[in-house]
Order: C-alpha cells, then sequence, then structure tokens
C-alpha cells in the first residue's frame, strides 16, 4: 500500500505541466538521437546533461529529461536498424538480423511498428518490475562478482554462435574477430600498447561507431552497389504501415518472455541492452524451433531483440537508484547528473528524497506513453526513406556515415579504418559470415577482460573461482547447451529424413 501511494505521488510529480512538456520533448530528442548510428544514448544523455544544470532546472524535472532521451535513444536505435541495416547503437544489433530483411520484402512498416509496440511493452513491463522488486532485484546483482560477469557474457556468445542456424563455424570466426578488435589499445593493467602498430591514432583503441559504421553501413552499400545498377530504389515499400492482430498474437508471449529476461539482464551492472537483446534473439530462435524463419524476415527476431533492449535499459535504474551503482553507461551519466545537484544516489535515496525517486518511476511510464504516441505515427514518414532512389540513397548513407564517424575524434584516419572495415565486412558477407557476432565480441570483449582478470587476481591466477558459484556453474551448463544442443538438434533431423 505505501509502494501504490509512494507512486501516485510520484504520477503528481511527473504530470505537472512542465514535467510533461520535458518528457515529451526528451523523447523526440531521444528518438532522432537514437535513429543517427553512432550517438545512442549515452551521447544524447551527455549533451543535454550540461543543458538542463545550464537551465536552472530543478533535480526532478532534469532526471525526467534525461531518462526520457534515454528512453527514447533505446527506441530511435531500431529505425536505421531496420530500415538501413545500420545499427543506431549496440543494443539494436541483433534487431537488424531480421528487421532488415523484413524491410526487404516490403515490410518496413510492420517491422517498425511491431518494434515500437514491442519496445513499448518490454519498457513497460521493466518499470513495473522497478516498483515490485527493485529492492530484492538489487540484492541479487551484489551476488555477481567478476567470475559471475564473465560466465555471463561467455554465455551471452555461446547463445549467438551457437544458433546462427547451419553456419556456427562461420558466427565463431566472426566472434573472434571481434574479440581480437577489441585488444587493440591500451591496456588498463599494464599501461601497455598492444597491437597498435606505433600507430598514435590506435592508442585509444577502435572506437565502436568506426567498426559497427564499416561492417554494416559502408558493407552495405557496396552490397547495393555490387547487386543494383539501375536507378530504383533498393527496397519496396507495401501499402501496409501496421502490424495486424494475428502479428500481435503471434508475438505477444515472446515481448513478455524478452522483456521479463531484459528486466532481469538490465538489473546487472554493466550488462546492459547488448546482451540482453543477444539472450532473448536467441532463446526465441531456439523456442521456434523449425516454425521459425529467423534471419530471413521472422517479425519474432524483431519483437524479441526490440522488448528484451528496452527493458534492459528500464532495469539499469535499479541499481543506480537502490545501490548508487550506476547500470549502464548512460545510468552513470545521470549519476553524474545527480551529483551536480548535491544528491547521493543509493539505498538512502528512498527514503531521504522520495518525491525525487518515484517521480523518476512515474516519468518512465509517462515517457513509454509519449514514445509510442509519437513512433506509431510517424512510421509511414520512416518508410519514405525506402523510396529514395539508389542515387540519392547511397550517398546519404555514406555522408551520415561519415559524419558519425568523423565526429568522434575528427580524424581522417576514422574514415579510412572505417573504409578498411567496410571492405572486410563486404569480403566476410559475401562469404556467409554473419556480422552480429563480430560486433558483440567488439563490445562484450574489454569488458570480459577485464573481469577476468579481476576475478583471477583474487585467487592468485587459480581458475576455480570461475566456476565455484552456483551462478557461474549454472552460466557455464547453459553456454555448454547452447553451443551443443543445435547442432545435436540438426544432425538428428538429417537422420530422421528417410534417404530418396
Amino acid at each position: 500500500m505505501d509502494t501504490l501511494q509512494y507512486l501516485l505521488t510520484g504520477f503528481g510529480v511527473a504530470m505537472t505541466p512542465s514535467n510533461l512538456m520535458v518528457a515529451a520533448v526528451g523523447a523526440l530528442i531521444g528518438t532522432m538521437v537514437g535513429m543517427l548510428p553512432g550517438l545512442g544514448p549515452i551521447n544524447g544523455v551527455a549533451i543535454l546533461m550540461p543543458l538542463a544544470f545550464a537551465l536552472h532546472l530543478p533535480p526532478e524535472t532534469a532526471l525526467i529529461l534525461l531518462a526520457a532521451v534515454y528512453m527514447g535513444c533505446e527506441y530511435g536505435g531500431r529505425i536505421s536498424s531496420i530500415l538501413l541495416n545500420v545499427p543506431g547503437d549496440a543494443g539494436a544489433i541483433m534487431t537488424a538480423l531480421d528487421g532488415y530483411p523484413m524491410a526487404k520484402k516490403g515490410m518496413a512498416g510492420v517491422a517498425l511498428s511491431i518494434s515500437a509496440w514491442s519496445s513499448f511493452v518490454g519498457s513497460l513491463i521493466a518499470t513495473i518490475g522497478i516498483v515490485l522488486f527493485a529492492p530484492l532485484l538489487a540484492r541479487w546483482a551484489l551476488a555477481f562478482g567478476p567470475a559471475e560477469y564473465f560466465a555471463l557474457m561467455c554465455f551471452a556468445f555461446a547463445c549467438i554462435t551457437g544458433l546462427m542456424g547451419e553456419a556456427p563455424m562461420k558466427a565463431l570466426l566472426a566472434a573472434i574477430i571481434g574479440l581480437s578488435l577489441s585488444t587493440i589499445g591500451l591496456d588498463s593493467n599494464s599501461g601497455v600498447y598492444r597491437f597498435t602498430g606505433d600507430n598514435l591514432h590506435l592508442s585509444d583503441g577502435i572506437q565502436f561507431i568506426v567498426v559497427v559504421i564499416g561492417v554494416f553501413s559502408i558493407s552495405e552499400i557496396l552490397l547495393m552497389l555490387e547487386m543494383h545498377h539501375s536507378s530504383d530504389g533498393m527496397l519496396q515499400v507495401t501499402g501496409r504501415s501496421l502490424f495486424n492482430f494475428k502479428e500481435m498474437l503471434l508475438t505477444r508471449w515472446v515481448i513478455v518472455r524478452s522483456a521479463v529476461l531484459g528486466f532481469v539482464v538490465g538489473v546487472l551492472p554493466g550488462a546492459g541492452a547488448t546482451i540482453a537483446s543477444a539472450m532473448a534473439y536467441s532463446t526465441e530462435k531456439r523456442l521456434s524451433g523449425a516454425s521459425g524463419q529467423f534471419g530471413q524476415g521472422d517479425i519474432r527476431g524483431v519483437a524479441a531483440p526490440e522488448a528484451a533492449n528496452n527493458a534492459s535499459a528500464a532495469g539499469s535504474f535499479v541499481p543506480m537508484l537502490t545501490l548508487g551503482v550506476p547500470g549502464s553507461g548512460t545510468t552513470a551519466v545521470m549519476v553524474g547528473a545527480l551529483s551536480l545537484y548535491n544528491i547521493t544516489p543509493g539505498p538512502a535515496l528512498f527514503t531521504q528524497n522520495p518525491t525525487l525517486v518515484w517521480g523518476l518511476i512515474a516519468s518512465m511510464f509517462v515517457a513509454n506513453v509519449l514514445l509510442l504516441l509519437i513512433n506509431i505515427p510517424m512510421v509511414g514518414v520512416f518508410t519514405r526513406v525506402l523510396r529514395m532512389p539508389n542515387w540519392a540513397l547511397v550517398p546519404g548513407i555514406l555522408a551520415v556515415s561519415a559524419v558519425g564517424v568523423y565526429s568522434v575524434h575528427a580524424t581522417t584516419f576514422d574514415l579510412m579504418l572505417m573504409s578498411a572495415f567496410g571492405v572486410v565486412g563486404f569480403l566476410l558477407r559475401k562469404q556467409g559470415v554473419p556480422m552480429a557476432p563480430l560486433i558483440l565480441g567488439f563490445v562484450l570483449g574489454d569488458m570480459m577482460e577485464q573481469n577476468l582478470r579481476r576475478a583471477l587476481s583474487i585467487t592468485n591466477g587459480e581458475l576455480g573461482i570461475l566456476i565455484e558459484s552456483p551462478i557461474s556453474m549454472g552460466l557455464w551448463i547453459g553456454a555448454v547447451a547452447m553451443i551443443a544442443v543445435p547442432p545435436i538438434m540438426r544432425l538428428r533431423a538429417r537422420r530422421a529424413v528417410p534417404p530418396a
């Protein structure tokens, strides 16, 4: 009853005209930032944080603005992923696997609308989870140490590499390439430069945007130029721009399962939407069995990762509010915003500043509804991108990609590196090597290495720490099962087919 009373108080804060307007503006800005490849929620929140402080916004209003931008970015990341096969951020990588094939089939509007609905439901379930389970889940998250995080990331890799259709070895090769790329740069433990070739531009490592734009955007441009020589548009758009009732029923439990999984993963500090979306996608692919067409335009392959990554984004607020530990890179920026107002997040925040906390939680419900109302009517506007002829679409994609990459360090080296990755990605895709495991390896590689080192430093190099806890053991068993079960099932299916 106390929780309900606090939540009603929070809605009183969130529904004031000024906070409602701030949430709407933040949701719109977040959607626009999210659909631009490479910017992502961290940059969107970081850009607006000093603006909010300079405008002397009250702390609850500032936090509502930043939270709306965060949620909007998670919504927006799917747009370029579906329309152009260029993920807006790391969390939208898995959406491209089926979203872009749906767009190629003329179902871009359906993919965009079902992804918006999935994002809405996923975020809604996660926000309800914050209200009901935040303190309990925060205590559970504390049980995860370096060994458990390392096992979790290995499980995420096993999910995606073990379920890549008939080419698991190609998926494994892509993951290894991504892991190798993540080791380039300064070793944070020893201070030694690794694999830089004495090139100063590589001292900080390779930026995520350079890799993702190269292997997705530039390689896609090369494929477009190879396959389409006319001035016609590459993709066709059907008249239907919204999903129907049958598609809604098909995805309803997919969305619920993925949202719960994404929320649980989001509660773990540092796990993030990338792991959540990969695990949700692979889980639904396994559950669909022979009925699934994952990777070829299955609507469930769009709904699952979108529900998971939005639920994960909402879940990342749990450790921030209850423990003072950022659940993601974006919430880490938001902790910095709170410090500007001399507010320290943690267990005492719920009692010392309940108006702030419950106003934020209530605003997440409000922002989620606003985002759905913004995104569904805009589906027709977004799909017009696909009606552009190749002579206009290709330079447009190239310009957006180049500007996004150049804006990171303002160096031409990044542009050349992007081009090189584009050529390599083009050649790999021609050989049937999937790009999603490569990006997953690159994104998670540094976190895997750091957690492995921390775990081994605790025991002076004893490997037993990696399997001694029940959580670690469960994750390792799950990882082995994810790798071993799909090939066994395919082998049994082949043997069951009578010879011709």
